[in-house]
Parts: structure tokens; sequence; C-alpha cells
């Protein structure tokens, strides 16, 4: 790390200000890509430890990352990004001017990605500091001083100093090893070289610096596992890939939004990789800002480009806080971000809730999508628990105004095909979150000439989700996540909705013609379902199975013949339906309209194996030739081969019970092997009478 943060102390302390933005400009240029600082220095101490293992033939060479706590404290880059922190965040609560205020921000954002670092990000005064600036609060910082003294920085470069000193020596004592070919290991820091780095004569948590003895418990508490996450690199924000690469547009922000969108931006680092900094927030109730902001924003005519990261945060926060959740939702969350939702998609009502949906409209924007998506993310953390509550009218009213706004985010398209993807999966979670009364919207949209549609009710947001549903499938990656959602989601629909369940099975489960390959086998979206119905994932084959058994009317028979009976095992051995068609497991009102069988499979019906689902090859009779008595013989020799595999617990006979479950078959009113086995032991019994006479 080439920072020269004692020149950088130094201007702050001389109140050159270009000369700190020119030095943090070429720390932040150099680092803006970057999401492990330590990769370099892991690299060399490892090729290092690798190179005198081939010298000296040492056999306890292991690759890898377990001993890195041991080297975190004689990395002066680290100690150099610690101390950064603690300066600046120092420095942003005087007056500093707007554009290198924005500089420092994002310095702090890009030091906000190193676990090891965010120590002085987490304090109270910090969160308030950047809350203050990212316009959450308007309260000042009380009990700070607003105009650092020079000792503080004076001790910075002082422990500084000595760190470089220590590490110069670490590297002479390495150089002069590697010289003499010895396999001494170079020193670490200890305890006491920590306490002389710290800074102890201030009271001000901010003011130590954060390798100090004061630090300890605190700094223990933010190393540790369930604090703190990695902010690994994944995939890319691509606005703010935008925004970062092309700083000529950032030229063109006011400087109060873009002193915002700085400090969110690093706010959203905090907060997701440390659970100190999301509790601080809670207890600091600065949420009623964020509310504050977010609905204030609703009626903009041009969103600042802040917004985006402030939903961010919103969403952050009440994924890894309930309270903030439930607080969210009882001051009007779902209202507030309703609002925000039509106007991103600047909404025109053609009915109360019918939205007006112009074929020929242009795309959604990248920014708006973004927008769009963080928002339905929000708006499912604060809903997704009233998926079976009954809702008072005013809410039912509030959740069908919601779902006009949702068929729209399902029907539009966006510039990119994957953020269309995305939008949509989104909306299918929202959906699937909100009571299943309320969703009766989606279907009372008057019929256009090109709609589709099922007995006179419009199934265009219905035949988009089977389209998206079917992509899923196709994709096959990330499979329970993406696929649970949109299978729940139709499968209620057609519980609730007749028209739904018809429209869905003529195109799920079309009549049967062909049944020479097994059901699962082919690339039909029935087949594809069918394979999940014996998926590994508990909760994914259950939902695969739920939806063809509910197209089924959930009749047993009529299941078995479009699955086979192998494949709907599982299901009906979860409901108890493994002796026929029991109790029903649901509410749900069918009709009684029959099954209508195809003449191409009425000719083979009396052929089709019920177990695989298909018609099977003939084959031989194993028993032809064989005498009723050899037959008897047979079967009574299987039998007590199975009862002997019993007895030696081996395999344990099942049984279905009156309820149609699957239990042990010795705790059956009548079984078979029990009486075969008390017959044998009787004839075991009486040979050995017959023996001793």
């Amino acid at each position: 790390m080439n920072v020269d943060i004692e020149g950088i102390i130094q201007c702050i302390k001389q109140g050159d200000e270009n000369g700190v933005q020119i030095r943090l400009q070429e720390f932040n240029k150099e680092y803006a890509q970057c999401f492990f600082f330590d990769t370099e220095e892991r690299e060399r101490r490892r090729q290092r430890r690798l190179e005198e293992f081939r010298k000296n033939k040492v056999r306890d060479y292991t690759d890898s990352d377990s001993d890195l706590d041991e080297y975190d404290l004689e990395d002066r880059g680290l100690i150099l990004r610690q101390n950064l922190g603690v300066v600046l965040v120092r420095f942003i609560r005087t007056e500093v001017k707007c554009h290198l205020l924005r500089v420092c921000l994002r310095t702090l954002r890009i030091l906000s990605r190193d676990q090891k670092v965010l120590g002085p990000l987490v304090t109270d005064s910090a969160l308030l500091t950047l809350a203050k600036l990212a316009g959450l609060t308007t309260s000042d910082i009380s009990d700070e001083v607003s105009d650092p003294d020079s000792d503080f920085y004076d001790n910075i470069i002082a422990s500084l100093t000595e760190t470089k000193v220590l590490q110069g020596h670490t590297n002479e004592d390495e150089a002069e090893a590697e010289t003499n070919d010895q396999n001494d290991e170079p020193p670490a820091f200890d305890e006491d070289a920590k306490s002389d780095i710290s800074i102890t004569n201030s009271g001000d948590l901010d003011s130590i610096s954060w390798f100090g003895s004061h630090r300890t418990s605190i700094n223990e508490l933010h190393r540790g596992g369930t604090h703190h996450r990695v902010l690994e690199r994944g995939r890319r924000d691509r606005r703010e890939s935008k925004m970062d690469v092309e700083e000529e547009v950032e030229e063109l922000e006011s400087g109060e939004e873009a002193k915002r969108k700085e400090a969110m931006k690093v706010l959203c680092n905090v907060v997701y990789n440390s659970a100190w900094a999301q509790e601080r927030f809670s207890a600091l109730r600065l949420m009623c800002g964020l509310i504050e902001r977010v609905s204030s924003s609703v009626s903009w005519s041009n969103p600042s480009s802040a917004q985006f990261y402030e939903l961010r945060f919103m969403f952050l926060m009440t994924a890894l806080r309930p309270e903030l959740s439930t607080q969210l939702k009882q001051e009007g969350g779902v209202s507030i971000l309703t609002a925000a939702l039509e106007s991103c998609l600047e909404v025109q009502w053609k009915d109360q809730y019918e939205c007006v949906l112009v074929p020929q409209a242009q795309p959604i924007s990248l920014e708006t999508s973004q927008r769009v998506t963080e928002i339905l993310k929000i708006l499912f953390n604060i809903t997704h628990s009233t998926h079976k509550q009954d809702p008072s009218e005013d809410d039912a009213a509030l959740y069908r105004h919601l779902v006009a706004i949702l068929r729209l985010c399902l029907m539009r398209k966006c510039l990119l095909s994957e953020d269309t993807d995305e939008l949509q999966g989104h909306t299918v979670n929202l959906l699937s979150a909100l009571p299943l009364q309320c969703l009766d919207v989606l279907l009372t949209v008057p019929l256009e000439p090109d709609s589709e549609k099922c007995e006179g009710v419009n199934m265009d947001c219905v035949h988009t989700l089977l389209m998206f549903m079917e992509r899923r499938l196709e994709a096959g990656d990330k499979i329970k996540e993406k696929l649970t959602p949109i299978l729940n989601l139709l499968t209620e629909s057609c519980r609730a909705h007749r028209e739904t369940r018809h429209y869905i099975r003529k195109y799920i489960l079309p009549p049967l013609r062909d049944v020479s390959q097994r059901p699962e086998e082919g690339t039909t979206v029935k087949s594809r379902l069918i394979r999940l119905m014996t998926h590994l994932d508990t909760d994914l084959k259950h939902c695969a199975a739920d939806l063809i058994f509910v197209l089924c009317k959930e009749n047993v028979s009529r299941f078995v013949k479009y699955t086979g009976y192998g494949n709907a095992a599982g299901l009906l051995a979860t409901r108890g339906l493994l002796g026929g068609q029991g109790p029903r497991t649901s509410d749900t009102q069918y009709s009684s309209d029959s099954d209508s069988d195809t003449e191409e499979y009425r000719q083979v019906k009396d052929r089709v194996n019920p177990v695989t689902g298909r018609v099977e090859a003939e084959q031989p009779d194993p028993m032809e030739g064989m005498t009723e008595e050899e037959k008897e013989e047979e079967a009574k020799r299987l039998i007590m081969l199975f009862n002997k595999l019993s007895r030696d617990n081996i395999i344990q006979p099942m049984g279905v019970d009156e309820e149609g479950k699957l239990v042990p078959m010795s705790g059956l009113k009548e079984n078979p092997l029990s009486e075969e086995a008390r017959s044998e032991s009787e004839n075991d019994g009486e040979t050995e009478e017959g023996d001793k006479d």
C-alpha cells in the first residue's frame, strides 16, 4: 500500500486541502476495483515459505490461509488503512469543501470493503456523521471536537513511524535469515508492540489508533465471524460501475447530491459487513430519517442519483434487522414504497385496479429497473408474513393497488433480457408473499384482440408467468432459489382460480397421446417438472409435485396416470395417499368433470406400466411351465427369505395403514410376514420336539 498517510496528515494539519485531495485521488484510482487488500502480501509470504520448504525439505508445509491472523499484525498496509480510516472519519466532521468531502467519502467506501478496517467506521459518532452526510439526520454530533488538535495527528504520525521502524527490523531479520539459509519465521508484533503503537492520551474512541490496547475488546468483537463478512467481489453493480468509470458524468451532479450518494455507499458497505453497525443503526433510530428521505423523493420529477443507494440501504436494513422491517411496515412502508414504485414506472391508471399497458412503450431503463428491483425487495421483506393472513378492507385495497402495478412489472420489458428476468423474478417473489385473495386483480383486466384467454378470462399475466417458469426450468442454475417461488405461486393460483388451472393444465398437462417414453423423459415442461419430483431437495420436489397434483384436481389415479407411480410415491407418502384416494388435503372444491382420454391412449391403456408410466416391452413369463404347486412353493420361499431379512434387521417391511401412510408391517393388524414367522417358528418347534422324542 503506497498511500502516503503521513503526507495526508501533514496536509490536513497545514490546511493544504489540495494536497489531501491529490493524494486521496491517487489512492482511489489505484484501489477502485480492489476487494482483497492483502492478496499480494499473502502470496509473497506463501512463496517465501514454499521456497524454504523446497530448500530445507521441510515436510510440514501447508499451503493454506489458516495462519493469516498471525501475519495480520505485521502487515503495515493494514495498519496504514486502519489509521487512514481513523483520520478520515475525524476529518470529514470539519468544514470540508464539497468536492474534497466526496473524495474522502470515496476513500472510506473503498476502506469499508475490508472487515479489518471497519473499526473506526462502526462507532456511534462515525455512523451519525455518515448519516448526517447522507441526509438521514440533521442533528449535530454531540461531544465531538469539530477541530481536532494537532496532538491527535502528531500521535498518529509517531505511531506510524514506530511501526515503520519495527517493520524495517523485521525485513532486516528476514533478509539475514534468507542469507544464512535459516528456517526461522519472521517475528510478529506482540501485545506490547500493539500497546506501544496505540495512542492512549485521548478519551475519544475515534482518536485512538485502531491498533491500540483501548480497542482490544471492540476489535475482537468485530473480528468475529458472526459479526463480519468480507465484502467479496460478486456480480458487479453495473450502475455503480458506470458512474465510477465515467467520472466526468459525476461532475455534472450537484455537490450535495454527490455527497449524499457517496455517504450512502459507505453506509451500505458498513452495515453489510458488520452486525455491530446494524445494531447501532437500529439503536440510534436512524430508520425514521431513511423513511422520510424515501417518502419525500417520491414526489420528485427527477429522482436523485442517491435514491438507488437509499433504497439499497433500506433493503439491507430490513433484511438484516427484523425490528426495522416491522417498524417500516407500521409506519406505512407499503403505501410509501407502492407510491415510489408507481413513480418509477410512471404509471397511468385506466381503472381502479388497472394500469395502462402500452405495447409500444419504451423499455425500462437500467437505472429505473434497478430502483424498481430494490423497491420490490424491500416490499417483500415487510410483507412476507401476510400471505396466510386475512387482510382488513383497507389493507386489501392497498394490496390490490400494489398487485395492479406488479402486473405492469410482469408485462413490461427492460433494455436487457437479464434485467427483465430479474425484474420478473422479484415481482414473482412479492406476489407469492401477498394475500392470495388480492391476486384476482391479475385476471380482471378486459380482453384485448390478441390476449391469451381461457373461458372469457384474460390470461396474459398467467401466460407470462408460465413463460418465466419455463425459462427458469431451462436455465438450471440455482434451481431451488429461482423455481420455488414461481411454483408455489402457480400452485396457489390454480387452487384459487378455476380458469387459471384450466389454462395452465392445457399448457403443462395436455391430454396423453404418446406413452412410449417415461413421463420424466424429454424436454417438455411436464417432463422437466416430473424430473424435479425426484430431486434431492425435499422442498423443491414437493413444490413441483404439488403443482402437478393440483392440476390433476388432487386426484390420485389421475396424478399417477400422468407421472407414474414411481415419481408420484414421494408426494403420496407424504400426504397419506399411498392406499389410493383418501380425504382431501385442501379445502379446494374442484368440478366433477371427467378426465377425457385420447383415442391413442385408450388403445394402449391396458399395457401401460403404472409404476413407470409408459408402455413396456413384453417380457417372457418367468413362471411359464411351472405347476400350481411349484408356484406356491416359490411364493412361500420368497416370503421366508423376506422374513429372514426382516428378522436380521437388513430390511424393514413397510405397509400402508388405514390412513394411507407407510408404517412398519409389524404395526399392522394383519401382517402376512408375521403370520408366516409364527408358522415357521411353530414348525421349527415341532421339529425340535420330534428330534427329542
